[in-house]
């Protein structure tokens, strides 16, 4: 069986038109004619995918980690409405966060909490890490998340799987929480958007593994727009954002790059680790 020169793992389906290397369909670039492998694809200048092309990086399926993920963002931040969504200012102002109901706040993200030693990840509630990737404050916020991870979703679930999908998840949502407790450990910090940046850096990763100019799809401009966005409006917390988008650019390097091993397991490994480091460093840092 012909394999990937690649991905030695791969059944190659074609050859490359210039320089007749087997490539499979992951490294399959569209030429006027024929395929291209990625490296000659970038030699030869050609912008193979432009902003409405950016689903093709990966085959559609059905992506029900993504659905099962917005579900719950949903779910909680229902459930922090407490029962008939009494007002508006529980609906929108606060989401719940605060004052009667679910009193869902106690899930906050925070390190040392100030007037209260024995609470926060300084005294090792290592589990508000994950709880406050989950907990939104209002109802623009998590709209605004679901909305975008919808999105990555569609493109990095199929091209990753399930499993993998959901493991740099909830990598990027650690190395987000680790970057909140570096930059800003006081501050109650809640929200999807470290994971959800963690999936765009993910996706650089698989336009980066496939010889695709991030700039050349619409991304590359969304991520620039949404650090401007972190830098400059108060309240948005910039550890997590940043965090989670270097968390999971990493992640998705280690799970797509064959230089690192021919065998998945060894980069699922080294995510798993990244993941455990994060947490770890998030529980020593403050």
């Amino acid at each position: 069986m012909q394999t990937c020169y690649r991905h030695p793992d791969r059944r190659a389906g074609v050859r490359c038109q210039r320089c007749d290397r087997p490539i499979c369909p992951d490294c399959m670039r569209q030429a006027s004619v024929g395929f291209h492998c990625p490296e000659c694809t970038r030699s030869s200048g050609q912008r193979v995918v432009q902003g409405p092309q950016l689903r093709r990086l990966a085959a559609r399926g059905r992506t029900v980690v993504t659905n099962a993920i917005i579900a719950l963002n949903l779910a909680v931040y229902a459930a922090g409405m407490g029962t008939g969504l009494r007002t508006r200012d529980e609906v929108i102002g606060n989401g719940g966060l605060v004052g009667e109901g679910w009193r869902l706040g106690d899930a906050f993200l925070r390190g040392p909490y100030p007037g209260a030693e024995a609470v926060g990840v300084a005294s090792g509630e290592w589990w508000r890490l994950i709880s406050s990737g989950f907990l939104h404050a209002n109802l623009i916020h998590v709209a605004m998340n679901c909305f975008v991870l919808y999105q990555l979703g569609q493109i990095v679930e199929p091209a990753l799987g399930r499993l993998r999908y959901g493991l740099v998840y909830g990598v990027a949502m650690l190395t987000g929480g680790f970057g909140v407790m570096l930059l800003d450990p006081n501050a109650f910090t809640v929200g999807a958007s470290g994971a959800v940046f963690g999936l765009m850096g993910v996706t650089v990763a698989l336009m980066r593994a496939r010889g695709v100019n991030v700039f050349d799809t619409g991304l590359g401009g969304m991520i620039l727009l949404n650090l401007v966005i972190t830098f400059t409006i108060p309240g948005i917390s910039v550890g997590g954002h940043v965090g989670g988008l270097v968390g999971g650019f990493v992640a998705g390097t280690l799970l797509t790059e064959p230089r690192l091993g021919r065998d998945p397991r060894v980069g699922i490994a080294a995510v798993v680790l990244l993941g455990v480091g994060a947490a770890a460093g998030a529980l020593l840092v403050v």
